[in-house]
């Protein structure tokens, strides 16, 4: 091989830094190149093959230092390292004469090392859905809110912000979906045993009921957070201030002109850009636009169902041990049976008992068929071979069916069992439209104060008391939760009292503790007025300011 000592080594074609993963000893090479990663990550330029020799494995070490230089030789002829002359040992004439040369990575390199890197983590990458996450994109969000009320805003606390925001969002997403991917390879029992899926079933179940309470508390929350800024464009100002910050670092394109007015706004029209596409990006994910449901909803949906079919999995697994017989036994011991028949004819009893296949000329059993049979008697052991043909209608031959001469059936007028499912849909709407009226419009006040409620009223009003007390922990005294279509919002403070409360319904009266209660319709704009003493937000609960 040929190396060259003026230190610019043969220029690579293509993709050939890869070329060491589809050769022999593909294992060293990828040992030496890490070698190269790591002395650089040391801010260490340079490395002679002793250097390089001494820092492999011990387990993976060649035994001749010979082969180190030969694999360094191949990986400069595929343009992944650099070799240079080593002068720095020269210490008499003759030593210019030998092959002594000191090795660097290059630039096609050090990429081709970093995608590697990349395919590695993403192989090996153990997919979570992040709650933290969640309570960290309300935090951002609500930063926001505060920088869009400057004016103007603070360019470099708002790149700050909304860099912050973007890396959270894009680690949750990024990790849910490599998380569901492998629940899904869980679920269908690939690359894990069973042993240990019974080991974790039940942990895993817990993770993601925890996950589906967070994601529905704070689910509704971000995205009335996003249309709040995105109300009256303050986004839009918020996203080109972070633009123009990054447009000042953006380095100068080729045959631009220092200092040219043209080279900063294209810069900064690229930034927004990126900037619009990732706040579209986060909103698509929490809010349904455009007729595309929000991706969090299709994360809780796909979290829900999983949680059946892991049970769906345990089941299976328990019919697997407790030794019952499916279908593909029954075959097997019936083939079995088959083999250890004596003769043909104990075989044919064996089939016509497994399958009921008898004699089918019934089938074509008609007038002219009863006469002919009553003229020449067919014992009906006789075999196919030995009976008379069938006659078979030119009609079943051309088309494989027949069909009878005859008035053709009536078609069926449902016109009315169509009236009367619309008529069930809008009174089934108009009764929820109403329930959400009257408990919006009893405003704020006590769970003793809500008084007779119909079944439909209480219904609903259990949903949302529910969805609050989801979210309520030890040492709470104030909570926010919204409906699962974000539509509603309910407010649920503790009393020092410690009162009951009695709510009577036609079907009897529902009794617990007394609480302060507010319910408010976010369709018809912000929300009411808070109650005494209660939080904005979730982030304002007495657990988000210990966490602070």
């Amino acid at each position: 091989m040929t190396v060259s000592t003026a230190g610019t080594g043969p220029r690579p074609n293509g993709y050939s830094p890869f070329a060491h993963l589809t050769v022999q000893n593909t294992v060293l090479y990828r040992q030496v190149m890490r070698v190269f990663v790591e002395a650089k990550q040391r801010y260490a330029v340079h490395l002679r093959p002793e250097d390089v020799h001494a820092a492999l494995p011990v387990d993976e070490r060649p035994a001749d230092p010979d082969a180190v230089v030969k694999a360094l030789d191949s990986l400069v002829g595929w343009g992944n390292l650099r070799a240079d002359a080593d002068t720095g040992r020269v210490t008499a004439v003759e030593d210019f004469y030998r092959k002594r040369f000191i090795y660097q990575l290059t630039r096609a390199g050090e990429a081709a090392e970093e995608a590697l890197t990349g395919y590695d983590e993403a192989l090996g990458r153990r997919g979570a859905l992040q709650a933290v996450a969640l309570h960290d994109i309300v935090t951002q969000l609500r930063a926001l809110l505060v920088l869009a009320s400057d004016e103007p805003p603070d360019p470099a606390r708002v790149h700050l912000a909304l860099d912050a925001l973007a890396s959270r969002f894009g680690a949750l997403a990024d990790n849910a979906r490599a998380f569901m991917g492998s629940l899904q390879r869980t679920i269908d029992l690939h690359d894990v045993t069973e042993e240990a899926f019974l080991a974790y079933k039940d942990r895993l179940i817990q993770y993601l009921e925890r996950f589906i309470q967070d994601l529905i508390t704070l689910g509704g929350r971000i995205a009335q957070l996003i249309q709040e800024l995105e109300r009256d464009g303050r986004i839009d100002e918020l996203l080109r201030a972070a633009a123009v910050r990054e447009a000042l670092d953006a380095a100068p394109g080729e045959g631009a002109a220092p200092g040219e007015g043209a080279e900063t706004e294209r810069a900064t029209r690229e930034a927004y850009d990126r900037w619009a596409a990732r706040w579209n990006g986060l909103g698509s994910w929490f809010i349904t636009r455009d007729g595309r449901e929000a991706q969090a909803r299709l994360l809780r949906g796909r979290a829900l169902g999983a949680v059946p079919q892991l049970l769906a999995v345990v089941r299976v697994l328990g019919e697997r041990r407790a030794g019952r017989s499916d279908r593909s036994a029954d075959f097997r011991t019936l083939a079995r049976w088959f083999a250890e028949a004596p003769d043909d004819a104990s075989r044919h009893r064996l089939w016509r008992t497994a399958f009921g296949l008898y004699p089918a000329r019934h089938l074509t059993v008609d007038a002219d068929t009863l006469a002919a049979r009553a003229d020449r008697p067919v014992p009906a052991a006789t075999g196919w071979a030995a009976a008379e043909p069938l006659r078979i209608s030119p009609q079943l031959r051309r088309t494989g069916s027949y069909e009878r001469r005859g008035k053709p059936r009536k078609v069926e007028d449902r016109r009315e069992q169509r009236r009367h499912l619309a008529e069930v849909a809008a009174r089934q709407t108009a009764e929820t439209a109403a329930a959400r009226a009257r408990l919006v419009a009893r405003g704020a006040g006590r769970l003793s104060e809500l008084g007779e409620l119909d079944p439909a009223t209480f219904g609903l009003f259990l949903r949302l008391l529910g969805d609050a007390l989801a979210t309520w922990r030890p040492g709470l005294r104030h909570t926010v939760a919204t409906s699962n279509d974000g539509s509603l919002q309910i407010r649920l403070s503790l009393l020092d009292d410690g009162g009951t409360a009695e709510v009577r319904t036609p079907g009897g009266v529902f009794r617990g503790p007394d609480h302060r209660i507010e319910i408010t319709d976010r369709t018809a704009g912000p929300g009411g007025p808070l109650l005494p003493g209660a939080p904005e937000s979730p982030g304002d609960t007495d657990e988000g300011r210990e966490e602070r």
